[in-house]
């Protein structure tokens, strides 16, 4: 019994050892008077400017924290930032002597008890207008006064989109006393920029700097200045997320469309290529609607997708060109001269293009072009009588052929009588007499074969005349009709080639105009 006594006396004993402790009753007692002589007895009015002389402005000292950058919304042109302010001045009606209070060198009092400066954000876009915490003072012995009143920031900023999605923005956020002017109220700048040790990494901006700035602005109702600190938020995009989400699949879907050129017109799904990859982009560009800002200013990346759907919609226009040309007929459509000269010639001698077993030149088209006009003008230089002509010789000629063939015993009697009538010139030659001629013995070819005979022979050779025509015709027809599929081709691979090169350079030209392309 005795052993279970002394514990828990001694554990007595030590309890009230520790309450009868001087610091921690003492500590209490000290800074509650501290406080009542400081705020009651002294007559402390927080409506008072705390400098000794009138004529003297308090020294305010102004730094910033920026913790996060929570939103930065284009549309509406507004920043939204969670930021600790920080400032500094001394009051010279809360001093005391330490030593007197306990040795209680510093209290937190609420700023509706002091004096504390109306500094508000000049820019502000909230409802509120100011939107800080109203957090505790720390008041030293000295005099001096820490004020850090955190906030989420709605500041207004003029985003210029120009070169969106490569874009650099640069905010402003401007502080300054809302009814003292640099006569009562003197802003110091803490640090040349804000601090920045805390940031939390904004995953669509990278924060670049907090650069600050004191200003001076005199208006019109007063003689003196009005001072403010203005802090520029240089903010940067981070470009991979919209690189790989607008820029590649824009250059995708404009592929698709200048591979259609490659695709040949019979297959039939050259127009609803073209036309399935305009309606495609055209989705796209409406979804994309929502993430670029709306403004009258035309960004870089909008002049782009202007230029991609210019080029798709150009494409179908040249496909439906080209099946136009692909399908033309001898009979329905005659080729011009602009489009023989340039689809024909030039612009295949231009591309390297050639039909099989030929090879275009400037020296072969140069021939091609004189042996043309060559035949033109022969063909302008007969008239209609002298084609009359040539066809009637041309029957007789063949009529004669035919005759012979047909009836050789009467060419054998022309020629035994052309061959006696050889001898009597000979004849006569010799005997010294004159040259005389005898008389032919043939007839004529009308009373030498029946009627029948002749009008049959000239039957056939008309219709033989009909289809040798007919089968000229057929191949000039098939000729003309190479020809516009030729001029389809060439055509087909021009648009290849021109489109390609468009969206390649507007793709190098859009990279090359931005600032900064990949920034991770």
């Amino acid at each position: 019994m005795c052993r279970s006594v002394y514990p828990v006396a001694s554990l007595q004993f030590l309890v009230l050892a520790i309450l009868s402790l001087p610091w921690g009753a003492e500590s209490g007692i000290h800074e509650r008077r501290l406080l009542t002589d400081l705020l009651d007895n002294s007559g402390y009015n927080k409506l008072e400017r705390p400098v000794i002389n009138e004529s003297e402005a308090v020294v305010l000292s102004f730094g910033l924290t920026l913790q996060q950058i929570i939103d930065v919304d284009e549309k509406n042109q507004i920043l939204t930032t969670n930021i600790w302010l920080n400032l500094e001045w001394q009051d010279a009606n809360l001093k005391w002597n330490a030593s007197e209070y306990g040795g209680v060198t510093d209290v937190r009092i609420p700023p509706k008890y002091i004096w504390n400066p109306d500094l508000l954000m000049y820019n502000s876009a909230d409802e509120a207008f100011d939107s800080t915490y109203a957090t505790n003072i720390v008041l030293t012995n000295n005099g001096d006064c820490t004020f850090i009143p955190p906030g989420i920031f709605k500041s207004t900023c003029k985003i210029d989109i120009t070169w969106f999605p490569f874009d650099d923005q640069n905010c402003e956020m401007k502080f300054g006393s809302w009814t003292y002017d640099g006569g009562k109220l003197d802003l110091k700048l803490k640090a040349e920029s804000g601090d920045t040790s805390t940031y939390i990494t904004n995953g669509e901006w990278a924060l670049l700097d907090v650069p600050g700035k004191r200003n001076e602005v005199f208006y019109d109702c007063c003689p003196d200045p009005y001072l403010d600190i203005t802090f520029y938020i240089k903010i940067r995009r981070r470009t991979l997320y919209y690189f790989f989400n607008l820029i590649v699949p824009c250059v995708l879907i404009a592929s698709m469309a200048v591979l259609g050129f490659t695709l040949p017109p019979d297959s039939g799904e050259k127009l609803s290529l073209g036309v399935t990859v305009l309606l495609s982009l055209t989705i796209f560009l409406n979804t994309v609607s929502s993430i670029i800002p709306i403004t009258s200013d035309s960004p870089l990346v909008g002049t782009y997708f202007n230029c991609i759907m210019f080029m798709v919609a150009s494409s179908v226009v040249t496909t439906i060109m080209i099946l136009n040309y692909h399908h033309r007929l001898a009979h329905t459509h005659e080729m011009p001269e602009w489009v023989r000269v340039l689809f024909l010639q030039w612009i295949p001698w231009f591309l390297r293009m050639s039909r099989p077993g030929e090879k275009i030149t400037i020296k072969s088209i140069l021939m091609q072009n004189k042996m043309k006009e060559l035949d033109t003008k022969e063909n302008s230089s007969k008239s209609l009588l002298a084609n009359v002509l040539d066809m009637e010789d041309d029957f007789k000629l063949n009529s004669s052929l035919a005759h012979s063939s047909v009836y050789p015993h009467l060419s054998n009697n022309h020629n035994h009588n052309g061959h006696n009538g050889h001898n009597n010139h000979i004849h006569s030659h010799k005997n010294g007499g004159g040259y005389i001629r005898p008389p032919p013995h043939t007839q004529p070819f009308e009373e030498a074969y029946p009627p029948g005979v002749h009008r049959e022979l000239s039957m056939i050779l008309k219709e033989i005349r009909v289809i040798t025509d007919k089968i000229k015709d057929e191949e000039e027809a098939s000729a003309i009709e190479s020809d516009w599929k030729f001029a389809a081709m060439v055509l087909d691979r021009l648009c290849l080639i021109t489109f390609t090169l468009f969206t390649v350079i507007a793709t190098i030209a859009v990279l090359a105009a931005a600032p900064h392309v990949l920034v991770t």
